[in-house]
């Protein structure tokens, strides 16, 4: 089988749902959107096509790398974005074309585009200007392509355009299928599944501090603050609830500048000590996941927050908004607490709990554990995964066979 991928070859979800497939001896290849980003480490055994790129970090040797490389060692990169940006200026569809040409080329079974904005416009705008038979293809939701961007007027015909040309859709939350249906969805709805695929849940036990998640003493915050992200609410949240903090540290990852520099003015203020967490390897997050006591999320879009699932997994009490599908995994007030996401007072009464109440946060890993159990492990979710793309190759080629009898008669 032959599928490829329109997608970004650096988004760690990419090459997590894509090593589902390894092993299968199947012809993979990704098309690089927005060309930009070194490929990430856990692609493997995959074609990974740019227009010009520059010397890769720590890509897998397996990958093959198609393009126009820039050999300048130390200035590589920058060479292939000034390089690109030319190209963009002089001629803004050339990505269209490159991979319009190589469809063509390679004739896939299948086309996956992953994240509407950015593989769903590209793809749909070059089967619009396709002649003949396009291949069977797969749009998958990621995070708020519908959700928030399906609000938006500069966006939303665009959307619609997508939906009524694909011919399979894919995202986690059962929400997305209505919206989608909502927007024209046409093609047929694939499981609902997590777009990062499972865990290997032996080896995620292994990375779990031993003993209770009541003994723990660590908060962690998700550090995203901008269009989305609501980390400095959170920030705010922590500072209301700092006298039932004492002991605790926290922890935020991924942040900003400005959630740095908010971070710092709470701590002083509130005496609790904060941490920001550099840049880790996805075990060393899972560990700090299996250390932390409560794990907070807050965005204003969102669709299953993979560090939800993650807290999930590693026994950690998520405090999730309202927006992020967490209603499909947890119960609110029992297994988590869905709070809004711009509302610091509703934030820290869920922390105060979160931190005194131990029958609380011991039910919730317990059975939060037995849910990672049923919908996350990877031997459960794989094989899904395998059979969806069997099947849409299996009923193209069926369908073309019918019509090759159908000519025949003629």
């Amino acid at each position: 089988m032959k599928i490829l991928f329109v997608t970004s070859p650096s988004s760690a979800h990419a090459s997590r749902w894509i090593a589902q497939l390894g092993g299968l001896g199947w012809d993979l290849h990704l098309f690089s959107c927005p060309d930009v980003g070194d490929v990430d480490s856990n692609l493997k055994n995959i074609t990974v096509y740019h227009s010009l790129y520059g010397k890769q970090r720590s890509h897998d040797r397996s990958v093959k790398l198609r393009g126009i490389p820039v050999v300048f060692p130390r200035a590589s990169r920058h060479i292939a974005y000034v390089g690109r940006a030319a190209m963009g200026m002089y001629w803004p569809d050339y990505r269209l074309h490159q991979l319009g040409r190589l469809i063509k080329k390679l004739r896939p079974d299948i086309i996956h585009s992953m994240e509407i904005q950015a593989g769903g416009y590209l793809v749909s705008e070059v089967k619009k200007r396709s002649k003949g038979e396009f291949p069977p293809w797969i749009v998958t939701n990621w995070g708020s392509d519908i959700y928030l961007f399906g609000r938006l007027a500069s966006h939303v015909e665009k959307i619609k355009e997508v939906l009524a040309a694909c011919d399979y859709y894919s995202c986690e939350c059962h929400r997305d299928v209505q919206l989608a249906k909502q927007l024209g969805l046409k093609g047929e709805v694939l499981p609902v599944l997590p777009n990062t695929g499972g865990f290997n849940l032996e080896h995620v036990a292994k990375l779990r501090r031993p003993g209770p998640p009541s003994a723990r003493r660590l908060i962690l915050l998700k550090g995203y603050q901008g269009w989305a992200g609501r980390a400095l609410v959170g920030l705010r949240a922590i500072a209301l609830a700092a006298d039932a903090l004492k002991g605790y540290r926290v922890g935020i990852y991924l942040a900003g500048d400005d959630v740095k520099i908010a971070a710092e003015l709470v701590s002083q203020t509130t005496g609790i000590p904060i941490d920001i967490i550099p840049f880790v390897s996805h075990d060393e997050m899972l560990r700090l996941f299996g250390q932390a006591r409560v794990s907070i999320g807050l965005s204003i879009s969102d669709a299953i927050s993979t560090a939800l699932l993650e807290s999930m997994a590693m026994s950690a009490f998520p405090i999730q908004s309202c927006t992020a599908c967490a209603d499909e995994w947890i119960t609110d007030g029992e297994t988590g607490m869905i709070v809004p996401p711009e509302d610091p007072e509703i934030i820290a009464q869920a922390i105060r709990s979160a931190v005194t109440d131990d029958a609380l946060v011991k039910r919730a890993a317990g059975v939060n554990e037995q849910v990672v159990r049923e919908r996350l492990d990877e031997r459960i979710i794989r094989p899904q995964v395998i059979v969806m793309y069997e099947k849409i190759v299996a009923e193209a080629r069926s369908r073309a066979g019918n019509i090759n009898k159908e000519v025949s008669h003629l």
